[in-house]
C-alpha cells in the first residue's frame, strides 16, 4: 500500500471512482437495471451485426460457381470479443463470411460497418478517457478509476493503450493545426480565453489560458478554427493566434466576432482583420456589471439589462440603455462606467439577420462546449504535457462539434455574405 493511501489520501483515480460510486449508492441498487440494459445492448447489437452480414451476403447471391451453388456464404462466426461502451462491457460474436471464389483477387471481403475491425471501445468512452486525464488521472489510475463506470471487466485500457492513445491524438492535434484554410470562408466567429487550469498552466504560470476560436460557415455550419494556450488578455498572444489562421489561407474576414470585452482578441483583431464588425457577450458583460452591484438589487439590475439586449429595435434598446443608467448611475457609477464603455459594440446584433440574434449576442457555443473543463478543476501536479493537455482538449472539443447544431435560417447567411443591409435584424429592399 503506498504512503499517501495508508495516511487517508486517496488518489485521483480513486477520488473520481469514490465520486461515481456514491452517486450510484444514492440512487439505490442497480445491478439488476445495469444488467438488463447491457442485455438489450447486446441484443440490439448482436442484431445490428447479423442482419449486415446475411444483407451482405445476399448482396452476392449471383456469384456462383459452375454447378450453380453459392461463392459467398456465411461461414460460422469469428470468436467473440468484448466492446466497451457506457452501458458496461458487452460481448458480441460477427459472423464470418467466406468467398470461395478460385481466383483471390477476385475474392470480396465483408467489413462490418457497425463494428469496425478491432473495435474495443465506443465514441463515449473515448470522450471519457480525455476528460479523466484532464481531471489528474494518470495513465496507470485508468482501469481503476472506470471500474465504477463499466464496472469490474474494464478491459483493453491498460496504461500502454492510453500512451498509445494520448500520443495518436498530439498528432491528430498537430495535423489539425497544420490543415489549409484555402477557400474557407467563416462568416460569423465566436472567440473566448478558457481557464481551464488542469495540466495547462504551471505554478509560475496561473494566468496561462487556452484561446478558442469557432465560426460558422456560408452553410451555417459551426467548426472549430482553433484551440491554443496563451494569455486571455494578452494582445500578442491572439495575433498569433490570427495571423496563423490567415498565413494558412483564411484570407477572408468574417463578417462580425463575437467575445468578451477583457480579451487582448479585440486589439488583435483590429490589426489583423480591421473589416471584422465587433460584437460583445452580453453573458459576460451581464456578469461583470452586476459583479459590480450589491447582492440585493441584482435580481432588478438583471432584468433592467435584459430590457436592452431583448429590445425589438436599435432605438429601443439606446431607450431602454439609458433607463439604466438613469436609474444606476447615482448610486453605482462603477456598474454603469462597465456597460457604457462597450455600449455601441453591444449593439452591433442589430445589423444582421434577427434570426441569427440569439447566436450573436453571446459566446455560448464555446462556454458549452468547454464547461465540463472550466475553473471548476483545480490546477494538477501531474506530469501531464503542455501538448498533450491541448490535444485532449482538442478532443473534448472534437466530439462536442459533432453535436452543434447549424444556425437557424441558415439560408440567411447568404444575404450577410453578399454585403445586404439589414435594419433591426430586418433585411431592406434596394429601391429600383
Amino acid at each position: 500500500m503506498s504512503k499517501c493511501r495508508a495516511a487517508g489520501q486517496s488518489t485521483p483515480a480513486v477520488a473520481a471512482s469514490s465520486e461515481v460510486l456514491a452517486f450510484r449508492e444514492q440512487l439505490g441498487e442497480r445491478s439488476e437495471l445495469d444488467e438488463l440494459v447491457r442485455e438489450g445492448a447486446r441484443r440490439m447489437l448482436q442484431a445490428a451485426i447479423d442482419a449486415e452480414v446475411s444483407e451482405f451476403v445476399e448482396r452476392h447471391r449471383e456469384r456462383v460457381d459452375d454447378q450453380g451453388r453459392r461463392l459467398v456464404v456465411r461461414n460460422g462466426s469469428l470468436p467473440a470479443r468484448e466492446v466497451l461502451t457506457p452501458a458496461g462491457p458487452i460481448e458480441v460474436r460477427q459472423g464470418r463470411v467466406r468467398d470461395n471464389t478460385a481466383n483471390p483477387d477476385e475474392r470480396v471481403r465483408f467489413t462490418p460497418s457497425v463494428l469496425p475491425a478491432y473495435l474495443r471501445r465506443t465514441a463515449a468512452i473515448e470522450e471519457l478517457i480525455p476528460w479523466l486525464y484532464l481531471k489528474g488521472i494518470s495513465s496507470g489510475g485508468f482501469q481503476e478509476a472506470l471500474q465504477a463506470l463499466v464496472g469490474e471487466k474494464a478491459k483493453g485500457l491498460s496504461p500502454n493503450v492510453i500512451v498509445r492513445l494520448k500520443e495518436q491524438w498530439t498528432e491528430e492535434y498537430e495535423e489539425w493545426e497544420r490543415r489549409d484554410l484555402t477557400g474557407k470562408q467563416y462568416v460569423y466567429v465566436w472567440a473566448d480565453g478558457i481557464h481551464a487550469k488542469v495540466r495547462l498552466a504551471d505554478e509560475a504560470n496561473k494566468r496561462q489560458c487556452m484561446l478558442v476560436v469557432m465560426g460558422a460557415t456560408a452553410d451555417g455550419v459551426k467548426e472549430l478554427l482553433a484551440v491554443q494556450d496563451g494569455y486571455r488578455e494578452d494582445e500578442e498572444s491572439w495575433k498569433e493566434l490570427l495571423l496563423d489562421l490567415k498565413q494558412r489561407g483564411l484570407t477572408i474576414s468574417p463578417k462580425v466576432a463575437v467575445g468578451d470585452g477583457a480579451l487582448g482578441f479585440w486589439a488583435a483583431l483590429r490589426k489583423v482583420m480591421p473589416e471584422t464588425r465587433e460584437q460583445r457577450c452580453w453573458v459576460h458583460k451581464t456578469a461583470n456589471v452586476l459583479s459590480s452591484l450589491p447582492k440585493s438589487v441584482q435580481p432588478r439590475a438583471k432584468q433592467d439589462l435584459h430590457e436592452i439586449w431583448q429590445a425589438a429595435t436599435r432605438e429601443n434598446a439606446h431607450k431602454a440603455f439609458d433607463d439604466f443608467l438613469e436609474k444606476w448611475q447615482a448610486k453605482y457609477p462603477a456598474a454603469c462606467a462597465k456597460l457604457t464603455k462597450d455600449r455601441e459594440q453591444l449593439l452591433t446584433f442589430y445589423d444582421f439577420p434577427a434570426e441569427h440574434w440569439a447566436h450573436l449576442r453571446t459566446t455560448n457555443p464555446i462556454e458549452s462546449t468547454f464547461a465540463t473543463i472550466r475553473l471548476r478543476h483545480r490546477t494538477t501536479k501531474g506530469s501531464g504535457t503542455r501538448r498533450t493537455s491541448l490535444a485532449m482538449m482538442f478532443k473534448l472539443a472534437q466530439s462536442a462539434a459533432k453535436r452543434w447544431r447549424r444556425l437557424r435560417s441558415h439560408e440567411m447567411i447568404v444575404h450577410v455574405v453578399e454585403g445586404r443591409t439589414f435594419v433591426d435584424g430586418v433585411m431592406q429592399v434596394a429601391a429600383a
